[in-house]
């Protein structure tokens, strides 16, 4: 359901500046048209995971050609390529690298026969109290700050909302509702004093924490902006009149032009209180309902400079618009020429699934620099693994306090968020614990609703140590069973979730091959099982977890013997970076990392589809 923003017209050649608000899909459908007048296509502008898209849909066709830009509608589409039993061509891009990938049921591996890496957590002390890094920042900004003022008002919070008066009042109130009496810049100021003032001084307060760290500086918008800048913030009506939300900017109304410029913290207390009273004036009706969205300017805008104002406050760098909106969207700018060799890449494997010409499958790899002389590597798909609970239906492992989790964080933070279901149905052998959808009844819906925020062994079928639950998506036809262990106590560091999926593993190393000709018959290196990266901790824009499996990609060499050039599982809308000396690592979303290189030492490597 994509609209062609600004920003696309110089990732490609299809899109020029007369198709900006326009779909995606209908453009590229009549550009299609020009030069084939007689096909007929048939474009929809809509989400892939709406029910309409479901696997009879999938059936009528004979290939599915994937491009999404996110970890969640891949695999969703993956599991209904495997209900439907049709072939699926997956695609990414990512700067210089890119992939394509073949995807046949029961003959090669399926999109999530390797485990992708998730966002990078933090835990809550880190991010409300005790930032050391922008990233923390960024994640404030984004996750609580705004989450808080435009998003869902029942959905919980670990920003402090009580101020000084309300501490010594009765009465608790939430410092972030907006009072019908109060005109919006005072209310900007009131948030703005509270969150880098007042709050700042209550962390202070826990002269502990500070013992071993740099203090944080409160900030108040008096100390930064005099009286008079702050009535003369902005020009609203000049620049902002226009009846597309989409279209309003702060750094418009306050006439900044260049967002790789890093704000002076003026500029962008300036920012803050511009954007805040745009949401208010020209937006109120989104809020309440509002998610972040790397695409909406004035979200990017809003959080740049919330981010900036506290990291200035704890000492640390303040970054430019241009850099945080990639920090914040995780994002790594696109290439017009690498999307270009991926989307002919796609066609060629595409041609040979309708040919049906297995032997000549290829997942092919674009380089950033040359491996072997080539920087487009060719490798023949690997059978599916036996250990993937989407497509070999293998029982997973979950740890977990069964005597302090609720349902409600089993489903949350497990089945939609790890497992990545839509419609969830949750059983205990024949009791039916939880299920989502528009044709229950009412007291089915009030019982589940009840038992949502339940800790698990107080169900009506107590989940304990030993219980197998059966998790079900109908929508996706998806099936597995989740095998229960209880523990007590989590690292609050490395398992912010308090639970523990595993299971979920890479597939045993094969019998070695080393004469195994890839693509234009060039023998090459063979493979092995990926092994964990150990991401730098001063890295400002690491967001993956602490140890990540790195998924096939090349020819799986080992890290050891590879150092110069990272593959990753790329989106097509960009992830975060980072490198070092010794290598290049992609990390985002649904990432992937494999590292490249001329060794061409004998490793063992998995069994590729013959």
């Amino acid at each position: 359901m994509d609209t062609i923003e600004v920003s696309n017209l110089n990732r490609q050649f299809l899109f020029r500046q007369s198709h900006v608000g326009q779909s995606k899909a209908k453009v590229a459908r009549d550009a299609v048209l020009r030069f084939r007048p007689h096909i007929n296509i048939k474009p929809y502008h809509a989400n892939v995971k709406d029910p309409e898209f479901n696997v009879d849909f999938f059936k009528q066709f004979n290939v599915v050609l994937n491009g999404l830009d996110n970890l969640d509608a891949r695999r969703h589409v993956n599991r209904l390529c495997l209900a439907a039993d049709v072939p699926l061509v997956e695609s990414g891009t990512t700067g210089f690298l890119g992939q394509v990938t073949v995807h046949v049921k029961g003959k090669t591996e399926c999109y999530e026969c390797q485990p992708k890496p998730t966002p990078k957590t933090y835990p809550v002390c880190t991010i409300t109290s005790t930032p050391s890094k922008f990233v923390h920042c960024i994640v404030w900004a984004k996750d609580l700050l705004f989450a808080k003022l435009f998003g869902d008002k029942n959905q919980g919070n670990d920003l402090n909302v009580h101020s000084s008066n309300a501490a010594s009042s009765s009465e608790h109130v939430d410092v972030f509702e907006h009072r019908v009496d109060e005109d919006i810049e005072q209310y900007g100021q009131r948030i703005f004093d509270h969150v880098f003032g007042y709050n700042i001084e209550v962390a202070l307060a826990n002269e502990e924490a500070w013992k071993t760290r740099n203090k944080p500086k409160p900030i108040y918008c008096r100390d930064v902006l005099p009286d008079r800048l702050v009535s003369q913030n902005g020009s609203f009506d000049k620049f902002c009149a226009t009846d597309e939300p989409s279209s309003v900017s702060a750094m418009t109304s306050l006439g900044l032009k260049n967002p790789q410029d890093v704000w002076s913290l003026m500029e962008n207390t300036k920012i803050f209180l511009e954007a805040l009273k745009l949401f208010f004036g020209k937006r109120e009706k989104e809020i309440g309902n509002m998610i972040f969205d790397k695409d909406d300017q004035l979200a990017v805008e809003f959080v740049s400079a919330a981010a900036n104002i506290r990291a200035a406050s704890f000492g640390i760098l303040m970054h430019s618009l241009f850099e945080a909106k990639g920090i914040a969207g995780n994002i790594v700018h696109a290439v017009a020429t690498t999307n270009a060799i991926i989307a002919g890449l796609i066609v060629i494997e595409a041609i040979k699934v309708l040919q049906s010409d297995t032997k000549s499958y290829r997942m092919t790899y674009c380089l950033e620099h040359p491996s072997r002389k080539m920087l487009l590597m060719p490798v023949e798909p690997f059978e599916p693994n036996q250990s993937c609970y989407v497509c070999s239906e293998t029982p997973l492992s979950l740890e977990i306090n069964t005597y302090r989790s609720k349902l409600r964080d089993f489903v949350e933070k497990i089945v939609k968020a790890k497992l990545g279901m839509n419609m969830p149905l949750i059983m205990h052998g024949s009791a039916l614990l939880y299920e989502v959808g528009d044709d229950l009844e009412e007291d089915m819906v009030a019982n589940y609703a009840a038992n949502f925020d339940k800790v698990l062994s107080e169900l009506p079928s107590p989940v304990t140590s030993g219980t197998m639950l059966t998790v079900e998506d109908l929508q996706q036809e998806l099936s597995c069973n989740i095998n229960i262990k209880h523990r007590e106590e989590f690292d609050e560091e490395k398992e912010p979730d308090g639970m523990l999926l595993s299971g979920w593993a890479q597939a045993p190393p094969m019998e070695k091959d080393n004469n195994m000709p890839v693509g234009n018959g060039e023998s090459t290196p063979s493979t092995s099982q990926a092994v964990p990266l150990k991401p730098e901790e001063d890295d400002d824009i690491e967001i993956v977890p602490t140890e990540i499996k790195t998924i096939p990609a090349g020819t799986k060499r080992k890290i050891s013997e590879l150092s110069s050039t990272a593959i990753s599982e790329p989106s097509s809308a960009t992830d975060g970076t980072r490198s070092t000396k010794k290598e290049e690592e992609i990390d985002g979303d649904d990432d992937v990392v494999v590292m490249l290189d001329d060794g061409n030492s004998d490793i063992s490597k998995k069994k590729r589809l013959h």
